[in-house]
């Protein structure tokens, strides 16, 4: 990323210095606003001249797509979600090429890089490349599709009022999404773990399986121009190694070494799935590097305190970047968190179970609320901690005690309710982890909209 004045490298100093100071991804509420209104810049809608005959259009929804000029037609990587997106980016593009479209690339199988390519193959018949695999993104749990949707439209804050809104960490809020994939073309030729290597409109280009975010992931390096399209294994935030809408598990180890081959090729240009292209070799580089590092790094920290018996929750608290990379623009937590990676991390090498026998096959949440509120000297005793937790803004311990609260039939569940959602709006006000953040509010709103029932989880 490259700032384009003084005051916005200042803005950025600050933000990486906040968020490396801090554990988590809470903050101070203004902080936080601030810091998320930096990471705007990445995705405000323009056309980035990459190289001579690369373009990328930002911001136009929540991904990226790329159109790269041939000497007799053009070369599209990604198509958005849908139409109504492709075409107004498409337009824009067109100021810098109006040759036939040759080609189609998808990088990968996700919704918002494949949903508009219609649109690119109006007027043409262009081939079509994808992975091998090419849909398996969520294949495993699609039985799952139903509930995902829900927490989809939490995580992204799809719903939220204008007042709540900020961003979705690397994508702009209040995309539209109404015509999602009502524009997709499957691929007509699918690159095999041998790579392919074609020319396309007298532009050289080369295709790799990059196993990262999906499996079906792609990548797409132009050796003349020293261009590479990385799709969704790169952007400029932490990854979400694991998403809060529900992922089956993203493998880690296969992300960070997909990552670590890509600075092999010394890009001068470095084109993310979501956020503004880099430019210029050493800053692409060592952005990889960098990337690669802090998966294997969190990888590495999970599988020792694995191996020392240490349960998920404690590893998760004890997990950190290098001191290196902490305060690096594109590693901030904006996106994907260090703590949620550690807990996806355990749950794919070994599954739900710590190890730890108290917690095998742990009490009925009622028993435990009843026992809680023995313990804390009552029902009322409770009620009166979970305000005061509320009071002393310790938000999460508030959220935890209204959870015990609105199981017992002696308690206030109506009070239970309300504090839930304050503590949900405390804790979403700190939050410069825009999932979090648009998860925490989108629920409070639902609970206090009576979306979510009364005994609610």
């Amino acid at each position: 990323m490259r700032p384009t004045s003084k005051a916005n490298a200042q803005k950025l100093a600050a933000m990486t210095s906040a968020a490396a100071a801090s554990p988590g991804t809470q903050v101070e509420p203004e902080t936080a606003l601030q810091m998320l209104a930096t990471q705007q810049q990445q995705f405000e809608q323009q056309v980035v001249q990459v190289t001579d005959n690369v373009y990328t259009a930002v911001g136009y929804h929540g991904a990226t797509t790329s159109m790269i000029v041939g000497t007799d037609g053009l070369i599209i990587v990604d198509t958005l979600l849908g139409p109504t997106s492709a075409t107004r980016a498409f337009q824009a593009m067109r100021a810098h090429g109006d040759l036939p479209v040759k080609a189609i690339i998808y990088t990968h199988s996700h919704p918002d890089h494949i949903g508009g390519a219609s649109v690119f193959a109006a007027d043409d018949s262009p081939v079509i490349y994808g992975a091998v695999g090419f849909g398996s993104a969520e294949g495993v749990n699609r039985v799952a599709a139903p509930i995902k949707m829900v927490r989809n439209v939490r995580q992204f804050g799809r719903r939220l009022p204008p007042h709540e809104m900020t961003n979705r960490g690397v994508a702009p809020n209040g995309t539209y999404d109404r015509d999602r994939l009502k524009g997709h073309i499957p691929p007509t030729i699918t690159v095999s773990s041998d790579g392919y290597k074609a020319q396309i409109a007298g532009i050289d280009i080369e295709f790799y399986l990059s196993p990262g975010e999906t499996d079906d992931a792609l990548i797409v390096w132009l050796p003349e121009q020293k261009v590479l399209f990385a799709g969704d294994d790169f952007y400029s935030s932490f990854p979400n190694l694991y998403a809060i809408r529900g992922t089956a598990y993203r493998d880690v180890l296969k992300w960070s070494e997909s990552v670590a081959k890509m600075a092999t090729f010394r890009p001068k240009c470095l084109v993310p799935g979501h956020t503004m292209p880099i430019v210029g070799e050493k800053a692409a580089v060592a952005a990889l590097e960098d990337y690669a590092e802090a998966i294997r790094s969190v990888y590495d920290q999970t599988v020792e305190g694995i191996n020392a018996g240490k349960s998920p929750d404690q590893i998760a608290y004890e997990v950190q970047l290098p001191d290196h990379l902490k305060a690096k623009p594109h590693l901030v937590e904006f996106y994907g968190t260090v703590r949620h990676a550690v807990r996806a991390i355990y749950a794919g090498l070994l599954g739900w179970f710590d190890g730890n026998p108290t917690t095998l096959n742990p009490m009925e949440p009622k028993r435990a609320a009843l026992k809680m509120a023995e313990l804390a000297g009552g029902t009322q005793q409770l009620t009166t901690k979970m305000a005061a937790a509320l009071e002393a803004k310790d938000y999460q311990w508030a959220l935890e005690l209204s959870d015990h609260l609105k199981w017992l039939d002696d308690g206030d569940r109506q009070l239970a309710r309300r504090s839930k959602i304050a503590a949900l709006r405390g804790l979403g006000a700190g939050e410069y982890n825009a999932p979090n953040r648009n998860y925490f509010l989108s629920y409070a709103n639902e609970l206090e909209s009576g979306e979510l029932s009364e005994i609610w989880h």
